[in-house]
């Protein structure tokens, strides 16, 4: 088989089994996976908004979780407190979560490596801290909100695992299709110039602050958005949901299934989130098996299991005939 091919067979196949995945509500899956499927989706989501960060930006951040409560705790108060539909909320949760990012982060942007990785472990433990003390009077306090209204498009009301089963994925391919663009223009090779090395992309006359803080605001916008459809499906929603453990999770997946690959993140969201569900049975070892095939991870493939592929570039015509 030539290349052209196999790329046709390979994408044809991925078509087919995107077919097939999303018929899975039609062909008698129980609610149980169908809630499973759900939270993988929102991690994917969530895993590729931090991927901009972490994967295409390098900035090592395990604060995102902080922005996953930003966006879930706006939507709560604006629908239990002033009666907005989730769907007129969401865009004020991910203004809520970047903003929340640009307060954060600029007095930290010029930070790298592990030090930047341990100012934002503390962002989500302030977050956390300041929703179970209920500084403004808004939060619920460590009982967090409750009743919190289900999303309603175009008339029509979803409740259902089915319901949000679409909901979800379709929301995950449009971020798909984002972030890809991103990745792919003028902006994401900047980031990709700043991850490989700060200092050169500064003397090509890049702006790595800014940079930096955009890619920031764009993962948190994101993950703010997430937050009001975790906040809609879970009806409640208290402090312990956005803990550190979670951006843990979150971390895990982007590193896992490849830093700057979206097959990665997907295939990484599949096996944090999804995995661990199929051995349940098992109770406790399966954490033990679960964490001893990430150890091993680490040994043998630390670059993950879809790492990106290098981009190659094609010399104009006029140049072609004096470089090799």
């Amino acid at each position: 088989m030539t290349a052209t091919t196999l790329k046709r067979f390979a994408f044809w196949l991925q078509a087919a089994g995107a077919l097939i995945f999303l018929a899975l509500p039609k062909l008698g899956l129980g609610a149980y996976w169908l809630d499973v499927l759900n939270m993988v989706g929102m991690y994917a989501i969530l895993a590729l908004s931090l991927n901009i960060i972490l994967g295409h930006a390098g900035m090592f951040h395990m604060g995102h979780a902080a922005f996953f409560a930003v966006g879930a705790y706006t939507t709560a108060i604006l629908n239990t407190r002033l009666k907005w539909p989730v769907f007129a909320a969401m865009p004020f949760a991910g203004i809520a979560a970047g903003l929340f990012a640009i307060a954060v982060a600029a007095p930290i942007i010029h930070l790298r490596g592990d030090y930047l990785l341990m100012v934002t472990i503390g962002i989500v433990e302030i977050v956390r801290i300041a929703l179970v003390n209920d500084i403004f009077g808004l939060t619920g306090g460590s009982n967090g909100i409750i009743g919190i209204a289900r999303p309603v498009l175009f008339g029509f009301r979803i409740t259902r695992p089915q319901h949000f089963f679409y909901l979800i994925w379709g929301f995950a391919a449009l971020s798909m299709l984002l972030f890809y663009w991103l990745e792919h223009s003028r902006y994401g090779r900047a980031l990709k110039y700043i991850k490989e090395d700060t200092v050169a992309a500064e003397g090509m006359g890049i702006n790595t602050d800014r940079y930096k803080l955009s890619a920031l605001v764009v993962g948190a916008v994101w993950a703010g958005f997430v937050g009001a459809v975790y906040a809609s499906q879970m009806r409640t929603i208290s402090p312990g949901s956005f803990n550190f453990w979670e951006s843990v999770i979150m971390f895990m997946i982007v590193i896992l299934g490849g830093s700057g690959n979206q097959k990665g993140v997907l295939l990484g969201a599949f096996l944090v989130v999804g995995l661990p569900e199929l051995f349940r049975d098992l109770q406790s070892a399966r954490m033990l098996v679960f964490g001893a095939a990430l150890v091993m991870m680490m040994i043998f493939r630390p670059q993950g299991l879809i790492p990106p592929k290098p981009r190659n570039y094609t010399l104009p015509e006029s140049l072609a005939g004096k470089y090799p």
